[in-house]
């Protein structure tokens, strides 16, 4: 059993850390509160800032999740061990300082990388966000002395054009991204983003990890275990998008918990780093000499073009049409891409796609039938499977672009204007089946074993390779796919508003997810067809969220102009989705109320500031409402039954009122005008006889006869839910006199006027209409 220099300790940290999880585990799957294991395997401290919540606030953690967290722990747990166990135990093989060199600075990567994951709760609870700048310019520098001491101490090992190639592409990358620390530091947003350019988004960096990773596996100090440790952290590097996860309701939904988990479970990058430092102290192993590659003879020419010119004959049909993509805006995969993966992701396919689209896939195959290398042909034969099988799904799970589709689309804006202008049979054409191109890739990765079969002793167990590979890539591709609902679509139907007080039917209680979506369709905000699932309309509204967020010009500026989409017009639709605009709406309504106090508070003033009525005779009851009154459209109104099943919306009651412009009555049915834009200051008296007639100090009387079929005369604005106390004489039916005094005054309050109402009732006969006082000409 080797040994390593610090394998005990390491044995140590790596078995208490693992000790941890798993009680924050056991505690997650009994309580189903994993929060702190989240935090903790994830490394996900910006949580609670994102989500809103309160420090007491716990995140409901499913069991499922849990086990998958509790997993990960292990994995880093074992990463914990190859990273700190050192070298194996021995003499330490003397390689000269160029190599300790390396391993200093493969060291000093790693130990950054500790201190940053270490360093991530401090840096968000003290809010030192410029650290970040400080240290990746830091980190940048020691992967610089990598770049260039990897291209030392290669030397002898590994060809000069793959070390030069290497040197040359690293540099530029460590380059572009040091360049961009400083412009981040500095707020030279422009220098930014041509320094990312430069970069490549990052592709360059990839570029130069893949060639030390072939170097490697050309030199033998470091095993097989290394070099696959290096690719697999070189893939999830891939897979995984720059982004931030986002929660709702409490819970973990979506891909975006897929990418947090991708961040946690790519641990394999530390491992490499390390590794590849511990074995440089081995002895040299002694290079295998009796090796020879194995290159099948060439065979009749037109047998392997026809395998190079098969991928370029769907490419010459659709450059015909005037379309270059492979794929295009269609299917599952690209959705994926496009909708949940980063920027950076997107770019890359779209590259892939056009290169595919215009026949790329044939340099493939030209460069497999001239080499004729057992390991060229194997790559060549997947690559060619794996686009074959990618194409395959997309075309299943395509959809048809309508002709009116207005160029609008979810995710990253990657496809030109172009692409959704020619039309065809009632739908956007965007080129060729992408099926077309996978059967002709199909077909040629079929005919290269065919040409170039392996040698008879390997031969059965590589086909079986081939296809549990071939199998493996098919499931891996469709099973996602038919798993991929497009999940529930909120009619618009479903999203108006039911008018039950006209006797329309209640309509469904909408989700909060569903409410929002009904916000942001009415709103015109998110301009995507009928048929769009609710989960695509809330991604879409989560990367408007991110613009309306960050608040940069550029972004905002390119909504307007792409999408005819302001800032402030994103506030209230988002607000229940964006915590940012949730703020502004939460400070608005603050405001609002604020105001609204103010106004009810100057409005009850002016109400009490109003000499209240003297009744020359005694009547039976006197209402003076305390607070002031507010009327929809300027009307009460009081409406009983009275047996000929009349509508009383279509008696001409409104009509009438119009005659006095105060009070009109038809039997069951009496109606009071005011002004509708002014608080009223009401007060009600009920008789047993007629009082005396009182003008004075009022700009307009005027007296109607009621007839009260059941003896409950309350007047109401039901729009809004005013009511009146009744105004009747004990219950009493029977016909009754109603007499209405109105007055208008100014008020120095936000109100600038107000409104004040004395209504008599009392018993009385006749139905003749009496002005007492006309109102004053304004």
């Amino acid at each position: 059993m080797r040994r390593y220099r610090f394998g005990i300790i390491a044995a140590l940290i790596a078995l208490g850390y693992l000790a941890v999880v798993a009680v924050l585990g056991v505690f997650a799957l009994t309580t189903a509160q994993g929060d702190l294991l989240w935090t903790i395997v994830t490394r996900d401290a910006g949580m609670d800032w994102f989500l809103g919540l309160d420090e007491e606030a716990a995140i409901t953690v499913p069991w499922g999740l849990a086990v998958v967290l509790i997993l990960i722990g292990a994995l880093q747990a074992w990463a914990l061990w190859q990273v700190l166990r050192g070298r194996a135990r021995g003499e330490l093989t003397h390689r000269g300082r160029r190599v300790g060199l390396l391993r200093l600075a493969l060291y000093l990567s790693i130990g950054h990388s500790l201190i940053t994951i270490a360093g991530v709760p401090l840096v968000y609870a003290w809010k030192i966000y410029w650290i970040w700048s400080v240290t990746s310019i830091a980190s940048g520098c020691v992967q610089l002395a990598l770049v260039w001491l990897f291209f030392l101490v290669l030397r002898g090992t590994v060809s000069r054009r793959l070390r030069l190639f290497s040197v040359v592409v690293g540099t530029i990358a460590v380059a572009t991204d040091l360049g961009e620390d400083v412009a981040d530091l500095l707020d030279l947003n422009s220098a930014a983003q041509i320094l990312t350019l430069a970069g490549g988004y990052g592709y360059v960096w990839m570029v130069w990890w893949v060639s030390i990773l072939i170097a490697q596996a050309k030199d033998p100090r470091w095993s097989r275990a290394t070099v696959w440790t290096g690719v697999i952290a070189h893939v999830l590097s891939v897979l995984q998008p720059t982004g931030m996860v986002t929660f709702g309701g409490g819970g973990y939904p979506g891909i975006f918990t897929v990418y947090t988990l991708l961040g946690a479970v790519n641990v394999f990058g530390l491992v490499w780093h390390a590794r590849s430092a511990h074995e440089l102290t081995a002895p040299l192993p002694q290079p295998d000499t009796g090796h020879v590659p194995v290159r099948p003879p060439a065979r009749w020419w037109p047998a392997a073009a026809v395998a190079i010119a098969l991928p370029l004959v769907p490419a010459a049909v659709n450059v015909a049409h005037g379309r270059y993509l492979w794929i295009g805006p269609r299917g599952v995969i690209e959705q994926f891409v496009r909708v949940d993966g980063g920027s950076g992701q997107a770019l890359a396919w779209f590259v892939m796609d056009v290169f595919v689209g215009v026949g790329g896939p044939a340099l493939l195959t030209l460069a497999a039938v001239l080499r004729r290398t057992r390991r060229t042909l194997r790559f060549t034969t997947l690559t060619l499977i794996i686009a074959a099988t990618v194409g395959f799904a997309s075309a299943l799970t395509a959809t048809p672009v309508s002709e009116d589709f207005d160029g609008l689309y979810e995710g990253t804006q990657i496809y030109p204007e172009s692409l959704f202008t020619e039309k065809h049979a009632g739908e956007i054409f965007l080129g060729i089946s992408p099926a077309w191109y996978s059967a002709a890739l199909l077909a040629s990765a079929l005919l290269l074993p065919f040409l170039y079969p392996t040698p008879l002793a390997q031969r059965t167990r590589r086909r079986g390779l081939l296809l549990a590979q071939a199998a493996t890539l098919v499931a891996l591709a469709f099973v996602p796919v038919a798993d991929f609902a497009r999940g529930p679509v909120t009619a618009a139907e479903d999203c108006t508003v039911r008018e039950t007080w006209r006797g329309e039917p209640e309509g469904p209680q909408l989700t909060r997810d569903q409410r929002l979506v009904c916000s942001l369709r009415q709103s015109n905000v998110i301009k995507l067809a009928a048929t769009t699932s609710d989960a695509m309309i809330l991604t879409h509204a989560r990367w408007l969220c991110g613009i309306y967020t960050r608040n940069d010009p550029r972004e905002v500026a390119h909504l307007q102009t792409t999408q005819g989409l302001t800032r402030d017009a994103l506030t209230y639709p988002l607000a229940e989705i964006c915590p940012s605009a949730g703020a502004v709406v939460k400070a608005a309504a603050a405001e609002e109320d604020r105001e609204t106090q103010e106004w009810e508070a100057s409005a009850q003033r002016m109400c009490d500031s109003r000499p209240s009525h003297r009744p020359l005779i005694e009547p039976a009851k006197v209402i003076r409402m305390k607070e002031p009154q507010w009327t929809d459209y300027g009307v009460v109104e009081t409406y009983e039954p009275t047996g000929d099943d009349g509508d009383p919306y279509e008696d001409g009651l409104l009509e009438k009122v119009q005659d006095n412009g105060l009070v009109a009555a038809l039997p069951g049915h009496l109606m009071i005008r005011t002004h509708s834009d002014h608080d009223l200051c009401v007060t009600l008296e009920t008789y047993t006889r007629r009082p005396p007639v009182e003008t004075k100090g009022w700009d307009h009387v005027a007296e109607v006869g009621y007839e009260s079929p059941t003896g409950e005369i309350v007047l109401r604005d039901d729009l809004i839910g005013t009511e009146f106390p009744d105004l009747s004489l004990n219950g009493r039916a029977g016909h009754y006199r109603i007499r209405v005094h109105y007055d208008w005054f100014t008020w120095k309050g936000p109100q600038q006027a107000g409104q004040r109402l004395l209504i008599m009732a009392f018993p009385g006969k006749g139905d003749k209409p009496i002005t007492y006082r006309k109102p004053p000409k304004r």
